[in-house]
């Protein structure tokens, strides 16, 4: 699996199967560093082939300054890939299993997309694993009554037997991941390498990776995110693409609007799609890097 510089890979065990997970650990990054960083955790979202590669050309940018772990969640990367109907609540457990075992304390989450829900959910109702969130485009796929479930492609992809089959011609190829990145995750086509395309069919190729995947292209997964945004009280700040597909920025603003208390911050950038953190990587760095000090002060 692709890593960059410097980073090595560990492991925990959690309720339903090991979850891998990268941290700096040798040159450049450890020489003369604090032992007592503060973490930084990067939670990667959904999609065919998703990985802890994501937010690969983010987190080394902070790897001086603070503890980087990066997980591959369960069923997804490197990560044990359990033959199951995935639900949300399986999601919310081992979320929270891994900041138990990898943190000391409250800590700052990155996350994105419906991991980015799920995320802000699981802080909603235990807040004391927290200091602070950033995430990008979180949604819940269900949110304001706008049901991803219901749409024609997810009623296609429920189909038993069909699903398999479209999931290993459709997605877990070269074309399907290109496809995939160009129509759900990316604004700018031309901003796609070849890296990229790599990473996450490796992921998407893994024994058993058609669970989670068909998991969240059903819409198994989906919930509606205002119900829990009340709920938030951890200092957050939203980054959101203005040309994500299904969950366009409007959703985002009205999220912000119904708690400003905990969402600070509200950003959304131009001529960008999900997943800033892979298409323009170095303006998302510098969000992040403005948001850290707003949000701890």
């Amino acid at each position: 699996m692709f890593q960059p510089l410097g980073f090595e890979q560990n492991s925990v065990t959690t309720s339903l199967g090991r979850m891998v997970y990268y941290t700096a650990a040798s040159q450049p990054w450890i020489s003369d560093r604090p032992a007592d960083l503060e973490t930084l955790v990067f939670l990667h979202g959904f999609g065919g082939g998703s990985s802890a590669y994501e937010w690969s050309k983010v987190y080394p940018a902070f790897a001086s300054e603070y503890r980087i772990i990066a997980p591959d969640l369960i069923g997804w990367g490197r990560s044990a890939h359990p033959e199951r109907n995935y639900q949300i609540e399986d999601y919310l457990t081992t979320i929270g299993e891994f900041l138990t075992q990898t943190c000391n304390g409250a800590v700052t989450v990155i996350a994105s997309s419906l991991t980015a829900a799920f995320t802000i959910r699981l802080a909603g109702d235990r807040p004391e694993l927290f200091k602070s969130l950033i995430v990008t485009t979180p949604a819940g796929l269900s949110d304001f009554g706008e049901d991803y479930s219901r749409s024609f492609f997810a009623q296609i992809i429920s189909t038993p037997i069909l699903d398999r089959l479209l999931y290993s011609a459709g997605v877990a190829t070269s074309n399907g991941i290109r496809s995939f990145l160009e129509q759900r995750q990316f604004a700018q086509p031309n901003r796609i390498y070849p890296e990229i395309v790599e990473a996450y069919l490796e992921s998407a190729k893994q024994p058993n990776a058609e669970y989670a995947a068909l998991a969240f292209v059903r819409g198994d997964l989906c919930f509606d995110l205002a119900a829990y945004i009340p709920k938030l009280t951890t200092p957050t700040a939203i980054i959101w693409g203005q040309k994500s597909q299904f969950t366009g920025p409007e959703i985002g603003r009205r999220f912000a609007s119904m708690n400003p208390q905990a969402i600070k911050v509200f950003q959304q950038l131009e001529d960008v799609g999900l997943t800033p953190q892979l298409e323009l990587p170095a303006v998302t760095i510098g969000l992040i890097r403005q948001f850290l000090p707003l949000l701890t002060r």
